[in-house]
Parts: C-alpha cells; structure tokens; sequence
C-alpha cells in the first residue's frame, strides 16, 4: 500500500498528519458528523485567538460535554452523561440529536468566545455555522420536548457547572464591553493570586537582568520575559512585560483527578534540579543538554539521524536519559503491525529534523494549540477508511456521530486533565526556564579549571565544540571572532537571520550570556514557568486516550507521518523562523506515544524547555485516568462506582466522615446507632460534588456508629 503525502506551508493552517493509504481533509465535509461539523469550528476560533492552551483545553473540554451529554439525553443503552442526566425521547433520534448537540454547542460557544480575540468575527462565524445547520439563533427554548429545548438546557447545565470551577472565567471583561477583552486574568494576591519573585529579563540585552541592573533574587524560579514589540504566537500584541498565562490553573477542577490539599499538584513528580542544592550537578548538565540541543540546529553539520519507525520510537516508559536528543530508550519496530512489512530506513540531516519538529509542535501561528492538535489527530485517524470504529476496539461498531462525541469526550477531558495536572506543577514549583539559566550559568563563568579566567564553581563546564573561553588568541584567531575574552561562549543558534525567508542562520559561537530559544524574536518563550512540559503532558494524555479508544496504540496502517519541502525562493520557506529545510524531510510515527514523545522532545530543540521537563508521568497518569472514568459514563456503569467511607477521630473530639464522590454526582450521608433502625439523613437534601470527595464533621459529631453515604443522579 503506497503512502500518499500533502504538503501544508508553513503550518499557517494548522497541523495536519497524513496517515497510510490515505489523503486527509483538512475541513469538515457536508457527510461528517454534527459533532465534527462543530469540532472543526471550534479549532478555527483558537487558530484566530491569542493561544492560551489551559483555557483552550478547558473550552474544547466544555464544548465535548455539552456534545456528548445532548447525545447521552437521547441513549437507550445506559450512556450517562456527565453533567446533565436527564433522558428525553424523540420519535426521530437522529435528528433531535443533530438539533440538541448544535443548540448545546452553539450557545456555550457564544459564551466562552466572548473572550476571544477577534470575538466579533468568531461570534458571527459561530452564528453563521448554526444557520447553516438549518437552525435559528433566536430560539431560548427550554422545552424539553423539543430538541432544541434539551440542547439548550445541557448548555444551561453544563455552564453552571463549569462558571465556578476555579478558572475565574467570571473575573474576565467580555466583547463588547471591551475589545480585545480579558480573558481569565489571575486572581488578585490577596485571593491567591501568583506574586512575581524575580525581575524581567530583557531579552535583547545580555544578562538576565531588567535593563535597570536589577536581578534574579532566585534564578530557580521563572523569570517572565521584556521582549521589545512583542506578540503572540498569532500575531497579536503582548507585553512588553510578560503576565503569567494560567496562573491560576491551580484552582481550576477537573474532569476525574483527586486530592485533599488544593494547594499541592493533583499528580506531583517532585521538584526539579534546582542550583545551588543537592541537585545541582544535575541542575547544570541539563542547561549543557539545552546548549547541546541548540547546537544541532544547522543543516550544514553533516550529522544524520534515522527518523523511521524501524530505528526511531517504541520508547519504554521510563524517565529519560543520555545525551541529547538520546534521551528515550527505544530502538524502534522490527516490523509494521499492520502490515507486517519492515518499515524503510528515513535518513535526514539532524538540523533538518531538529528545526522541523520544533516548528511542527510549536504552538503557533495560526496553531490550535496542543489541545487542538490533538483534536486534528483523532479527527485525521476518524476519517481514515482503514479505522474500525469500536469504542475500545471491542464490541459493535458504533456510527460517525457515537463515535466522534465519545472520541471528543475522552481526548478532550484528557487535554484539560492535563492542563490542570500540569499547571498545577507548574504553579507549585515556579522553576526556571532555559533562557534565565543558560545566561545565568554563562555569566557566572566556567567550574572546570581554577587555573583559568572566571573560574565559578558554580559556572559552566567547559566543553570543547560547544562551552568553550573566549581568550585573546581565540578571538584573534577567528574562532570566537567579535568575542569578548573573558567571557563563555557557547556553540548555539543565534537567532532569527535578517531575512528568515532566503536564509538560515546556522550555529555559531555566541556569548552564553546573550543566548536565545529556537523562536521568533518577538515571542521566544512562553509565558509561564518551565516544568513541566505542557507540550509533553497534553500529548502524551491524548496519546493514552486515543490507544485506548481506538484499542491499538498504532495509527491506522501503522504509519503517520507529515511531510516538509525545501524552500523555493519565489513561494516562501516551509519553515517559519528561517529558510528550510534544506533537503525534503517527512517524519513518521508507528504509534500515538512516538508522536506524543516527539512532541515532548521538540520543546528542548526549540530551546522552550530542558529535558528535565519533558517528564511523561503526569501525562500518563490524567490520560489514564481519564479513559478509566469515560469508559465507564459510556456504558452506564460509573453509577456503579463504589463508594468508600473513612472515619477519623479529630482532635476536637468530633468525627469526620469522609467518602469519594463522583464529580457532578448528588449525595447525601446517612447515619445511625443502631442497624437495626432506619438511617437518618446529615444536613438536609443531597449535595452536588465538586470535587473528588465529601467530608461531615459537625454533623456527625456524637450522632451515631454508623455511617453511610448515597448517591444519586439529580438532587
């Protein structure tokens, strides 16, 4: 079977995969599912929207729910849904639920893009894709007994439920009442809000300090960039000073995870290597791997790497190691699963594939974001003819629009698990991005021979062809030519060349101290805290979702790949910060987690992230998790979801009782003396749960020996 390849120029519409023995439509075709038809419009609102991936992934999250819960109204089966647990019949099923998803969608579109950049276009695109459904946007029905009526009660359900879930969409200023309006500012410091430790580092200054001679108070926490005239992946103006995107994700409840401390991470994988401690060593060989990385972004080396599945992927579960980019352990595939046929060795020039999966991966412009990209993976993998659509990969296989509103459920509950789980760390460590450390490091000096110039024990090793001292002789000689003796230069990237379309600008010695990410000069990095990798954890949660759903951690046929052309003068450059690549370059995956692994490893090239942040566990844990707990609202069997009790004696001589609840769910605690009398209810009328579990104390306090906890879906 031939595969067939398409070319997409400089990512400007997205990230599209092309998979064996197949074509893929970028765009929603009049025979796609409801569902997709509104996926699809979802994606092109964020691809013209300042990216913000944890309110991005909150918002497909919400548009899934709402989706999936209108297609549940209607089940026979036992589906539940998540938030709205009521069920209607209709005498035409398919057609109310065409109607009471595009309703439900619809208006939770209209009030999540309200926030968006360029909300007046979005919200008339928003308007224009009901109509074009046969639909009116003058229709507030809650009449159950209509289609209509249930679409716009799970949107009414849906959007309670999520208003108050910590992402203070509430604290933001819509369109029209101003433009651009706010989106989910952070919380103010009295309320929790996040309290800047260190100055900014003006970026085309050297050094790490804010152009005023102020610096670091604690180079192991994030430093938020100066970046003159800059702006956002998609173009729209920022700053100069950087504010920390998401701050408050923290707070923000999701989809199955549980904790008792909302001040901890719901999935904690320790601190990171931190200077000046008992992880230091480590600390510093993973700014020497970010140097190394940024060393390998040329073309012009002569290095080569094999990026085919039969050499490349198939990696363990392990934590990473070695030196960059070795820093997975699999060896690739013996075989295609598919089609048990060797896959064909893929030699290209390492600089060629190091430039092209950063870009490929980057957040933008015009990019859906990580969450979306995996949105465009699952859509890509739907349409492909050799996918079987069983939900797992067992059972009978279900239509396009059962499909979509589970696969949109699963992967987007898992983007938005991420989003909280990783935020979360992100919040709770605060660590340090590579740009504030390799220029700090670089101006402290170099720890490898006291007998030298600016000896620092704390510096940086010096390594000959990539951290090297810059003396008079070096200098004169040429090597480290236009180098101030003295100094660290290192062997990296210098930056965007002054015409990024006929040009590349290769590697070369530059101060450690002026260093830069593989980015645009007016973006370079992202605007919060470095671990752990967003880019990691969205991907590799998807990952886990989209092996699980389609019962097969293999793309269909066993191959996905993306092909990139070298640049013609006259059109452009396929690459986005400079010319290339030089030569044509397809990357392959055998299976989700290899691309998921390679999305990971792309945020180190592009000098965004240090391996140490491209940590897999987290992801992991949300992806399966969530799988876990949608599977279970597929069937009908979460109602089934034991309840477990814990009684402990406080040390006011009260007791709490403490059970797990399923989010969304109602409960209420009974309790008695005596087994053999009636239980009495605690405190009134069954709650909504919030959270991962409920506790009593007052209420429990000398009332009884025993205890029980019932749940129910409504009040």
């Amino acid at each position: 079977m031939r595969t067939q390849f398409r070319q997409c120029f400089a990512l400007g519409a997205g990230l599209f995969l092309s998979l064996t023995g197949f074509v893929n439509r970028s765009t929603a075709a009049s025979s796609n599912s409801v569902a997709r038809v509104w996926d699809e419009r979802a994606l092109a609102a964020i691809r013209v929207d300042t990216p913000h991936p944890p309110a991005q992934a909150r918002n497909l999250f919400t548009f899934s729910v709402c989706m999936y819960d209108a297609w549940a109204a209607y089940d026979t089966n036992g589906a539940m849904g998540f938030v709205y647990h009521q069920k209607h019949t209709s005498t035409n099923i398919a057609a109310a639920r065409r109607e009471a998803i595009s309703y439900a969608v619809w208006r939770m579109m209209k009030e999540r893009h309200v926030y968006s950049k360029t909300a007046s276009q979005t919200l008339a695109a928003d308007d224009t894709q009901l109509t074009a459904l046969g639909y009116s946007t003058a229709n507030p029905t809650r009449d159950t007994s209509t289609p209509a009526g249930v679409g716009n009660s799970v949107y009414d359900a849906v959007s309670a439920w999520f208003m108050n879930d910590g992402a203070n969409q509430s604290g933001g200023t819509p369109y029209p009442t101003t433009n651009a309006p706010i989106a989910y500012p952070d919380y103010p410091t009295n309320q929790g809000g996040y309290i800047y430790m260190n100055p900014q580092l003006a970026v085309a200054l050297e050094g790490i300090d804010d152009g005023f001679g102020n610096t670091v108070v604690d180079i192991n926490h994030w430093q938020r960039l100066q970046i003159v005239n800059a702006i956002d992946q998609n173009g729209f103006p920022a700053g100069p000073i950087q504010s920390y995107l998401g701050a408050q994700w923290l707070k923000v409840r999701p989809y199955q995870m549980a904790r008792i401390d909302p001040t901890l991470p719901w999935v904690d994988p320790g601190p990171p290597p931190l200077f000046g401690t008992a992880t230091h060593s480590r600390f510093v060989s993973e700014i020497v791997e970010v140097i190394r990385a940024s060393s390998q972004l040329t073309p012009d080396d002569g290095a080569l790497i094999d990026i085919s599945p039969a050499a490349y992927g198939n990696n363990s579960d392990e934590n990473y190691g070695g030196i960059f980019p070795n820093v997975y352990d699999g060896h690739g595939y013996t075989s295609n699963p598919v089609t048990g046929q060797p896959y064909a060795h893929n030699f290209v020039r390492r600089g060629d594939y190091a430039r092209v999966l950063a870009e490929f991966w980057a957040d933008g412009p015009n990019s859906e974001t990580p969450p979306g990209h995996w949105n465009v993976v699952a859509n890509q993998v739907a349409d492909s003819p050799l996918l079987v659509k069983k939900i797992g990969g067992v059972g009978p296989v279900v239509d396009d629009l059962e499909w979509d509103v589970k696969v949109y459920l699963a992967v987007n509950a898992a983007v938005h698990e991420a989003a909280c789980a990783c935020w979360a760390v992100k919040r709770y460590y605060d660590a340090w991005r590579p740009i504030s450390a390799v220029r700090y490091l670089g101006g402290l000096g170099q720890s490898s021979n006291p007998a030298l110039p600016s000896y620092n024990t704390n510096g940086l090793p010096l390594i000959t062809n990539l951290i090297e001292l810059v003396t008079s002789t070096s200098a004169a000689s040429g090597r480290h030519a236009g180098l101030m003796p003295g100094k660290i230069a290192v062997l990296a990237w210098p930056g965007v060349p002054s015409d990024p379309i006929h040009q590349h600008s290769g590697v070369t010695w530059i101060h450690a101290d002026t260093w830069v990410p593989y980015q645009r000069t007016n973006f370079v990095t992202p605007a919060f805290p470095g671990y752990i990798s967003g880019h990691t954890t969205f991907s590799r949660a998807a990952a886990e979702v989209m092996t699980a759903v389609t019962g097969s951690k293999f793309f269909p046929g066993g191959l996905a790949s993306y092909t990139y052309y070298p640049t013609n003068n006259s059109l452009g450059s396929t690459l986005g910060f400079e010319q290339g690549p030089s030569q044509t370059l397809t990357m392959q995956w055998a299976s989700y987690y290899d691309a998921a692994d390679a999305a990971g490893i792309s945020r180190v090239w592009g000098g965004i992230h240090a391996p140490v942040d491209n940590l897999r566990s987290v992801g992991m844990a949300a992806g399966k998790g969530v799988w876990e707990t949608a599977r279970k609202y597929f069937d009908g069997s979460i109602t089934s979801t034991p309840i477990n009790l814990t009684i402990t004696k406080l040390n006011s001589g009260k007791t709490e009782v403490r059970f797990n609840t399923l989010r969304c769910m109602y409960y209420k605690l009974q309790g008695s003396t005596n087994l053999n009398q009636a239980m009495t209810d605690f405190a009134g009328p069954p709650v909504v749960a919030y959270d991962s579990s409920m506790a009593y104390t007052n209420q429990t306090s000398g009332t009884g020996a025993y205890f029980r906890a019932v749940r129910s879906t409504t009040p």
